[in-house]
């Protein structure tokens, strides 16, 4: 197809803000589904997708469209909302030329909103504001488009109303996309570098991929140079792997094979690979027999949250091996490494982009693999310099030093920016301070609502920061966050010990001034949530070399005097006394050589920061 009548586009927006429902009303309006397919949140395939309301995996559509008797092709890129994507939502970027900033009429520009939008300005897009939920009896259309003209330094009147829910605007919103998107060009830069002719050779952006049990991994591109056809030799530029294509097509939604995909387009390649690590977002696809040089901007995701994985039972652990294995061929952003622990087992030590995806991947080794698991705290990488000299990166705090032999300890900071009403931005200060934030600037934002810049460690961000603001926020406030450097840290180790064993599942490194609240605070969880045994055990924190938090969890008893329905009586009192003597000792045997049994569902309630 002429590549003047392409447009290439994604939608910006926030976790529900509408952005899945307006792709389902494009889709209805292009006639790209039947309307007896249709269904809500179409593009999001996933079971958890549809169950949370989110997008996790990005879901390109090809649809036709014809304005002024000429038809048009029409790619969308639905990408993520979430931070922790912001990698994949780059890769994605750089495979369009424009992209929709979706608000929701009713909420305002939010602050992980603002993160995606300065991704898409460095990639040179055209912005195409538009607000949607307009329908809705809270809907404050007036004032936000204020907000999103201020925000991008336009006219109120450009920027666009829709309502995914009704329909109304949508056909007027895709006519723009038309007319303000550029159309791809052959010869175009990206990141200061030119593309090729046709003629030189192929080149296509990997900007998602998924595993098939049948084809192996296919690869979502988009064509930047020449064209791409079954049986052409291909090779990864980054891992350096060749292969045959076995398929090339389009996305109808569903896959549809083509002769060939073609600079410009947006398409699938089936590579039957079936091996994890090969395929990567950001990697590019050429001819293995004239390669020409990758495409800019590539990077490995560096994980920056960790726990570890463990089955509940120890006989399904090639069952895990098997389900992350599978899990990395179609996410290359999680990484995992074998391990062991004295009283959980074998497992894996799992490294994942954020809290959000820590929390997808375990739920999806619970639903697509039926697995029992135990997840311990997440855990960040510290630099911990030791006394002998050796400088030691820590991914788990089983293995954190004690206090002792450490003489200094970095960990690394996050810069955020949350957006709220400015009714509660004052009541956010101590709660900024209580999690260590150093604020920067509180500014104006839009109508009533200031956007606060704070660094902080990464640790606190992870200690429920999320779900407390939101709390002290009513719900109204946002934040969005991005890895920043490495700063000194006052941290310990804060181990959980019962009946005389540590437990490797709930250990944690704290802030020195908490771990006395901690190391309460978790003991106290512990105790009130814990099964009692047939002896009696002690629940101990321990931190900087000692004992700072202990309970005393009672052994069920059974009165040995009773027999049947009669008390034991008669003769002397020794009598009694013999047999309560007796329960004494056989208690203090089964306490020397029994362990006490935690179940799946105590880590569980462990896990979560609170019930």
């Amino acid at each position: 197809m002429d590549l003047k009548h392409i447009r290439n586009f994604s939608i910006i927006a926030h976790i529900d803000h509408g952005k899945s429902t307006l792709a389902d009303r494009m889709l209805e309006i292009t006639h790209t589904i039947e309307a007896r397919k249709m269904r809500a949140q179409v593009l999001d395939s996933m079971e958890l997708e549809r169950e949370r309301g989110i997008t996790i995996k990005m879901q390109p559509v090809r649809m036709e469209y014809t304005l002024n008797e000429q038809k048009y092709v029409l790619n969308l890129i639905d990408t993520p909302g979430h931070i922790d994507f912001s990698y994949e939502v780059s890769r994605a970027l750089k495979a369009v030329e424009g992209s929709i900033l979706l608000v929701d009429a009713t909420q305002g520009v939010q602050a992980q909103t603002l993160t995606t939008l300065e991704l898409a300005r460095e990639s040179g897009l055209v912005i195409i504001p538009v607000l949607s939920k307009i329908d809705s009896p809270l809907a404050r259309v007036d004032e936000v488009k204020m907000e999103v003209a201020v925000l991008l330094d336009i006219d109120p009147d450009d920027v666009l109303e829709v309502s995914g829910k009704t329909g109304e605007g949508v056909e007027n919103l895709i006519s723009e996309i038309i007319k303000r998107i550029s159309p791809p060009k052959k010869n175009m830069e990206t990141d200061g570098q030119k593309h090729y002719e046709e003629k030189d050779s192929v080149r296509a952006l990997v900007f998602d991929f998924k595993y098939d049990n049948h084809r192996g991994v296919i690869v979502y591109v988009r064509v930047f140079d020449g064209h791409l056809k079954k049986g052409d030799s291909l090779l990864f530029s980054v891992s350096g792997e060749k292969f045959i294509s076995l398929e090339v097509g389009i996305f109808a939604p569903e896959e549809s094979p083509k002769s060939s995909i073609d600079a410009g387009e947006i398409g699938y390649i089936v590579t039957g690979i079936k091996r994890p690590g090969i395929a990567s977002v950001g990697d590019t696809i050429t001819l293995s027999k004239k390669p020409l040089e990758a495409l800019p901007g590539y990077m490995i995701p560096r994980p920056v949250v960790w726990a570890s994985v463990y089955p509940e039972d120890a006989d399904n652990f090639s069952d895990l091996k098997l389900a992350l294995g599978r899990l990395r061929l179609s996410d290359s952003a999680f990484s995992y490494e074998e391990e062991s622990s004295g009283t959980l087992g074998k497992g894996f030590r799992c490294g994942f982009l954020g809290m959000l995806h820590l929390e997808i991947i375990t739920e999806r080794l619970k639903r697509e693999f039926g697995l029992h698991l135990v997840v311990t705290m997440p855990s960040i990488t510290y630099k911990v310099v030791l006394k002998n000299g050796k400088e030691e990166m820590i991914y788990s705090p089983h293995f954190f030093p004690e206090d002792g032999q450490v003489v200094k300890v970095y960990e690394p900071w996050v810069k955020v920016k949350i957006i709220t009403p400015d009714s509660y931005a004052s009541v956010l200060m101590p709660f900024l301070f209580d999690h260590e934030g150093i604020v920067h600037t509180t500014e104006n934002f839009g109508d009533n609502r200031s956007a606060i810049s704070l660094e902080m460690p990464l640790r606190e961000l992870m200690r429920n920061f999320f779900d407390d603001l939101k709390s002290i926020t009513s719900g109204y406030g946002s934040i969005s966050y991005e890895i920043g450097e490495y700063k000194v840290a006052d941290v310990v180790k804060l181990d959980i010990i019962v009946a005389d064993e540590p437990m490797v599942a709930f250990c944690r490194v704290v802030s020195r001034k908490r771990v006395e609240e901690e190391a309460r605070t978790q003991v106290d969880r512990l105790k009130s949530i814990i099964s009692r045994q047939q002896f009696a055990f002690k629940i101990q924190g321990k931190a900087l070399g000692r004992i700072i938090a202990s309970e005393s969890v009672s052994a069920f008893r059974k009165d040995v005097l009773m027999h049947g329905s009669k008390v034991v009586g008669g003769g002397d009192v020794s009598r009694k006394k013999k047999l309560l003597e007796k329960q004494k000792k056989g208690k203090a045997r089964m306490k020397e050589n029994a362990k006490v049994n935690i179940t799946q569902d105590v880590f569980l309630k462990m896990m979560r920061a609170k019930d």
